[in-house]
């Protein structure tokens, strides 16, 4: 059993052990290019969650992980055959219910740790922060957290290098041949403003993508993979261990 997670948790050890932070790791069931699962967001959000909570736990910090939702906003791939959907409103509700658990038991820390790119916590996180002022809201996206270009040689944004090389090394018989990927090509918006990313519109990914991937994965491996999860999981150890070690009235200096 792994005391940081609450999937592995049980009623014995839960009646006296408390926590400073909820992670609450965020996914998406959704198309990743020809070669890649549809629970890639999820599988890589519960790995991320699970060893960068262990690295945080073992500096001392009371955290714990809790199961991943494996939804997300999928309103620009309505047409893709079983790509889910939910609304921004519903993840609202759900993090309300989430919340007002947390905040009624004692534990006033709360971190999404995001997974997918079509997901955006911060105004509803705004927005809940006026009905929980005692909570300290935080999210984050953790394919952020480390500059690709150090890592990988093809640069994209949805079952790219960077995330077949992710999956090849967390989880090797998911990935079928790269042989059989698509290149990944993203057509480029008509609007100057949007391809000078100051404006934004949603992209209709069925229009943008003729295999559902943003970013060429042919060069990826799984010795990129395994480099690249430690360095980002180092990051997310390091974010929730300053999150721990945060004071409520103490957060700028």
């Amino acid at each position: 059993m792994k005391p940081y997670l609450l999937k592995e948790a049980n009623w014995k050890n839960l009646k006296t052990d408390r926590f400073e932070l909820a992670v609450l790791p965020w996914g998406a069931t959704e198309a990743h290019n020809y070669h890649m699962p549809y629970g890639t967001d999820v599988y890589e959000a519960d790995a991320i969650a699970e060893i960068g909570a262990k690295k945080a736990w073992e500096k001392g910090s009371k955290v714990i992980v809790l199961p991943t939702i494996p939804f997300g906003v999928n309103t620009g791939q309505h047409d893709i055959y079983l790509d889910m959907n939910l609304n921004p409103s519903t993840q609202m509700a759900i993090l309300r219910d989430l919340i007002e658990v947390l905040d009624r038991q004692g534990l006033k820390k709360l971190l999404i740790l995001n997974s997918h790119g079509g997901n955006d916590f911060k105004t509803i996180l705004r927005e809940l922060g006026l009905e929980f002022p005692d909570m300290l809201l935080f999210t984050c996206n953790w394919f952020q957290s480390l500059d690709k270009t150090l890592y990988f040689e093809e640069m994209g944004d949805h079952a790219d290098e960077m995330e077949t090389s992710l999956i090849m090394y967390l989880h090797p018989e998911l990935v079928s041949p790269l042989e059989e990927a698509g290149l990944g090509s993203e057509k480029k918006s008509v609007i100057t403003g949007l391809q000078e990313k100051w404006a934004w519109a949603e992209r209709r990914w069925s229009e943008v993508s003729e295999d559902t991937g943003i970013g060429n994965p042919k060069k990826a491996s799984p010795e990129k993979g395994k480099l690249y999860f430690e360095d980002a999981t180092n990051k997310v150890a390091q974010l929730m261990t300053e999150i721990c070690q945060a004071k409520p009235g103490e957060l700028y200096k």
